[in-house]
């Protein structure tokens, strides 16, 4: 069971954006995109998600073309967590979150999505704002309340453009271990767009590279972020360290160029 991405390219004008870009996704593993800005991890999420168009390329899940599915179970496929997001003018967090369980309603929501939708407040530690309105949230909060839309969306893939960014350091443990339990019991699959090298070496089974628009480097973390891939891709120096939890990479401040 896969999310196929096959030689996807995007220009816009002059300027290759994507340029043949192929990765898959598996059912029950954490996938990362890294890379430095404008290097196209948000065009390539927004391209599998279908928001924006293609030059070329196809994109597949478990081997069906994702232009030949209706919105309604593209919905049910994939969930989209987006780098920014505008609430609606008071709309309280509860019904931000259950807006997720949409793909399965009929005229009505059901017990199971109000289930869900409090199970996924309850993972992402925000049940008690669940009557407060988005509009009183801090950026942070409504990071999370958007992340625990997704999950109670239960889709079959989740992509993630960036979603700790507006994290701090305690949320963004909590976001990705929530990600990493979401997949780990197989039925679903994640791909997530990071900047942070050490969370996805910490929790990411794979990572792709970004250089340009094109991959750089791809596979296990501890394969794909090297010291020489990173001097390579984003410019800097590095030392990658091992402590009592695993490897860590340490940027260094040697040769950094202002």
């Amino acid at each position: 069971m896969t999310l196929s991405a096959v030689k996807l390219s995007k220009r816009y004008g002059e300027r290759r954006i994507l340029s043949e870009i192929s990765l898959k996704v598996e059912k029950g593993e954490l996938v990362a995109i890294l890379g430095p800005n404008g290097s196209g991890k948000s065009t390539l999420i927004k391209a599998i998600c279908g928001i924006i168009s293609l030059d070329s390329g196809r994109i597949c899940s478990d081997g069906k073309d994702m232009r030949e599915i209706g919105p309604q179970e593209l919905s049910k496929i994939i969930g989209y967590v987006p780098q920014t997001y505008v609430p609606s003018d008071y709309m309280t967090v509860f019904d931000a979150v259950l807006i997720g369980r949409a793909p399965y309603m009929g005229w009505s929501y059901s017990d199971d999505d109000l289930d869900k939708a409090e199970e996924a407040m309850e993972r992402m530690g925000i049940f008690d704002l669940s009557e407060m309105y988005v509009n009183d949230l801090s950026g942070g909060q409504m990071q999370k309340v958007v992340l625990a839309r997704a999950i109670a969306q239960d889709p079959e893939y989740y992509l993630f453009d960036e979603p700790t960014s507006a994290l701090d350091l305690r949320n963004q443990m909590v976001a990705m271990r929530t990600v990493k339990d979401a997949v780990s019991n197989g039925s679903s699959g994640a791909l997530i767009a990071l900047h942070d090298l050490n969370l996805a070496m910490r929790f990411c089974d794979r990572v792709v590279m970004l250089k340009d628009g094109r991959t750089f480097a791809a596979g296990p973390p501890d394969e794909a972020i090297t010291q020489e891939s990173i001097s390579a891709v984003y410019g800097v120096a590095s030392e990658i360290m091992k402590g009592e939890e695993g490897r860590f990479v340490h940027i260094l401040e040697r040769g950094l160029r202002l």
